[in-house]
């Protein structure tokens, strides 16, 4: 691009420069008639990601060029933003027929990944800007999704440490919720001066956008008092937001920035909500992850492994996201989730209101979107119609409400509901009567105004729409004054309306024609009558246009003066749609609802994974086989707290545990479960290592990420969480993963004493059901033949008697070769002696998991017939062997 502005280019390009200018790190869409061009360097990336040909606009090719359609180029930006570009879009200010000189143009908005409304976004998917302001030992997080104003602000603080501890849990907070752009003061960093360790920048690597600003954004004296009149309000205690200035500013930092690229004030933006990660169950983003809450573990699968696609039986985009977000932060509240309960339960029982309640569920669409896109001014007539055709659903929705009220146990949320629900009826008929029943695209083609509405552009319309007639009556009154039968009244675009008359009688043209033209055979006249007509139609549809336009103008500013009554009309539809949701699922599959109790147990009976029942169902495989779970971490029993899970791979201990996750999940997301029976205490938090995978972009081994999540449950668990661990220690040495497990057993057992699931290889834990009484011993059954063995997917007492994995390997499908030369070597090392390992106890309990027997004893124990040995005999061979072994 050139370095300077110079009279040497082009006024169009002057133009662009100094656009450019403003915006450097941005692509700019430059407006050229039916074109969005780019030029220089933005021609160049944007031909690159979105595979356009690249042209130039002069002869020397020095400035290259490439353009989409405008009506088409919402398709193309989104594309960008995906990518990771900022747009800005310069737009005509003017007509180009009104413009004297060239057409003025300035830039009307920027988009960023973390403001755009993209079209292509998926219901059930949120769109967040984030913020983050670390002051002190304090670290705020905000977070806007600008397509539907849901507006969040938290906090964290040292908890007795310095920053350095809140900003860690920030960033956690951060990557759960994946934003698609953060932003952050330029000189500090995201994190902060003293905070900005490399272990937690390469997790904030993560956050595909990180954009800087400039630091007196996140000043108090400017950014609360901003934030203030976004919210309508002289102060933020409302809000939550009382001593949380860190939030707050991060909040009003969102709010600048959100004005600044749109070039408006966002009016729908018009309420935040504070929240603290003790009101609901935590759930950090690598624990969502391997329970594959919302996304899959591995990439090359499909969404239909998550919990979220097994549970997405919603009918409107905002029941859809209010299941995504309940499910990555289920409630801790026991009355609010009882009540949720029984809405479920008393819509369940009711077959014929459901279905009547989700089919007029299923009309409404996105009114958060819709909303938005009003109040940004990029929605169209459409837009509004689709949100009246929307509204028109929701008296259907109060009276099914009012209905199922009265059989319920507990009405509170349907009698709330149909009190409460606010049907909008009067922004539905001024749309209605306002708007055309089937508009066009854009405003400019006209013709979206109902009639009726003003009386000049029902006159305008008129004169369109009855021009024929028009010149006919001035044509037949003028033959008649002037008597000339010949007399037309023509039109061409060269000199709009006239009068034509033959030479034959010119001496009967009145005195007030006007000559236009000359021609062979005749002449051409003009009249003011005829001039004052022309002057009407050829405005008529500019004048139109512009009417038209105020009217709408006005139409969506009355729907934005609303826009606080539709959010939260759209609230209580997306609550009154999980509840429909849940009760469908639980009538559909027999899903039981869930028992609280105060007591910190986890029981189910015959409970099934969710995700896989379905699966095997659509598959029309054999049903899934449940299985019961029993845990109680309560001081004052000796019940079980903790379970060791032992067997082969793919015997199902790995489902096992996420299966008991999931549905301590669903329940406190106030869903039904999977089960025929499920009592739990409510859990703080859910903790998980399940596998792991290398990270060499960070240096991240897998036993390093292994030990970092095993860190993390060991040092933040409470009594009151849900831990599973699987297959620790794999990532290391078998002596060194077998010392780690042990050690982190007896941990939890004597420091946190949570409820925990432990699967594992490493038979030698299983000792441990001597040490601590409320471990207990479980292993997936296998039944052996001669042909192998197989899985029966059945948790029993006791532990696994041996790992079954060269056979696993059979079955997986390795050479015969290969098995039958394992089996020999496996024969060989139980043979031989292995290194004397002995794991001394806090109890000073001296195990030998390792302490191998000289080989003549193993050897004399192995050729004995224990079933033909009498009493006698076999009590001289034990004293026998407890010779030799002191020997």
């Amino acid at each position: 691009m050139p370095d300077a502005v110079t009279d040497s280019q082009t006024p169009l390009m002057r133009q662009y420069l100094a656009a450019k200018r403003q915006h450097p790190d941005a692509l700019l869409f430059f407006r050229l008639g039916d074109f969005y061009e780019l030029f220089f360097d933005d021609a160049k990336t944007a031909s690159r990601e979105l595979q356009l040909t690249l042209t130039a606009r002069d002869k020397e090719r020095n400035t290259p060029m490439c353009g989409v359609p405008w009506h088409a180029a919402e398709t193309y930006i989104a594309r960008l933003l995906r990518k990771g570009y900022r747009i800005a879009i310069c737009e005509q200010m003017e007509d180009p027929k009104l413009a004297k000189k060239i057409v003025r143009r300035e830039v009307t908005r920027v988009l960023t990944p973390g403001t755009a409304l993209d079209p292509s976004l998926a219901a059930e998917q949120s769109n967040y800007l984030a913020a983050v302001h670390v002051a002190n030992d304090a670290a705020g997080l905000a977070y806007l999704d600008l397509s539907t104003g849901d507006f969040r602000a938290t906090e964290f603080s040292g908890s007795g440490s310095s920053g350095p501890a809140a900003a860690a849990q920030c960033l956690d907070e951060l990557l759960r919720l994946a934003p698609s752009e953060l932003i952050f003061p330029a000189a500090r960093g995201p994190l902060g001066p003293q905070t900005d360790t490399a272990a937690l920048q390469s997790l904030l690597a993560q956050v595909r956008t990180r954009t800087p600003v400039d630091d007196w954004v996140f000043s108090a004296d400017f950014a609360v008092p901003l934030l203030e009149r976004q919210l309508g309000s002289r102060g933020l205690e409302g809000f939550g937001l009382a001593g949380h200035a860190a939030a707050a500013i991060a909040a009003g930092a969102i709010v600048h920035y959100v004005r600044t690229t749109q070039q408006t004030d966002a009016a729908h933006v018009d309420s935040l909500r504070f929240y603290a990660r003790a009101e609901c169950l935590h759930l950090d983003q690598v624990t969502a992850r391997n329970l594959e809450l919302v996304e899959p573990l591995f990439f090359d699968a499909g969404p239909e492994t998550t919990l979220f696609r097994t549970l997405d039986a919603g009918c409107t985009p905002m029941g859809k996201r209010l299941l995504r977000a309940t499910l990555l932060r289920p409630g801790i509240d026991a009355a609010a989730l009882n009540a949720r309960f029984d809405a479920v339960d008393v819509t369940r029982s009711d077959l014929i209101r459901r279905e009547e309640l989700r089919r007029a569920l299923s009309g409404i669409l996105d009114l958060d979107r819709l909303l938005a896109r009003i109040s940004l001014d990029s929605a169209g007539p459409r837009d509004l119609l689709a949100l009246a055709a929307s509204l028109r659903h929701l008296p259907a929705v109060k009276d099914l409400a009012a209905a199922l009220a009265p059989s319920a146990a507990a009405a509170s949320f349907w009698s709330t509901t149909a009190t409460t629900l606010d049907t909008l009826d009067d922004l539905c008929s001024a749309i209605a009567t306002t708007l055309v029943p089937e508009p066009p695209l854009t405003l400019a083609e006209g013709g979206v105004i109902a009639p009726g509405q003003d009386a000049e552009l029902d006159d305008l319309r008129s004169i369109g729409s009855s021009g024929r007639a028009s010149i006919a009556a001035i044509e037949e009154r003028e033959r008649r004054r002037t008597g000339i039968g010949s007399l037309k009244v023509r039109f061409n675009s060269v000199f709009g309306y006239y009068i034509e008359i033959t030479k034959a009688n010119l001496a009967s043209v009145p005195a007030d024609y006007e000559r236009k033209q000359t021609l062979v055979n005749a002449e051409r006249f003009t009249t003011p009558e005829l001039k004052e007509y022309e002057t009407k139609v050829l405005t008529a549809q500019e004048r139109s246009v512009e009417i038209e336009k105020r009217i709408f103008s006005a139409l969506r500013a009355r729907v934005v003066e609303h826009a606080s009554r539709i959010r939260r009309t759209s609230a209580a539809v997306a609550e009154v749609d999980l509840v429909a949701c849940f009760a469908h699922l639980a009538a559909l599959r027999g899903y039981t609802r869930p028992r609280i109790d105060a007591a910190p147990i986890l029981e189910i009976a015959n409970g099934r994974h969710p995700v896989i029942e379905r699966l095997m169902d659509e598959a029309g495989e054999s049903r899934f086989v449940p299985n019961d779970l029993f845990l109680d971490a309560s001081e004052t029993t000796s019940q079980p707290n903790l379970l060791l899970i032992t067997g082969p791979n793919m015997g199902g201990k790995s489902t096992y545990l996420r299966q008991a996750a999931l549905l301590v999940i669903m329940a406190q997301a106030g869903s039904f479960v999977p089960a025929d029976r499920m009592t739990w205490g409510l859990v703080d938090r859910v903790y998980t290592r399940i596998g792991a995978s290398d990270n060499l972009a960070r240096g991240r081994s897998t036993f390093m990420v292994e030990m970092t999540e095993t860190a993390t449950i060991l040092n933040t668990a409470t009594p009151q969480s849900l831990i599973l661990l699987d297959e620790m220690g794999r990532g290391t040495s078998t002596f060194d993963g077998l010392s780690l497990a042990w050690a982190t057993l007896e941990y939890i057992q004597r420091h946190i004493g949570a409820r925990t699931l432990f699967a594992t290889h490493y038979h030698e834990l299983t000792m441990l059901a001597d040490e601590f009484p409320r471990l207990k011993n479980l292993h997936v059954s296998v039944n052996e033949s001669p042909h192998g063995i197989v899985f029966l997917h059945r948790i029993e007492q006791g532990p696994a008697n041996r790992s079954y994995g060269i056979d696993v390997a059979r079955l997986a499908g390795l050479p015969p070769a290969v098995i039958q030369r394992a089996r020999q070597v496996l024969k060989q090392h139980e043979r031989s002696e292995r290194q004397n390992v002995a794991v001394e106890t806090e109890s000073s309990l001296q195990l030998t998991m390792f302490t191998p027997l000289s080989q003549r004893i193993l050897d004399r124990l192995a050729d004995t017939d224990i079933d033909s040995l009498t009493p006698l005999q076999a009590l001289n061979l034990l004293e026998e062997l407890k010779t030799e072994i002191r020997g």
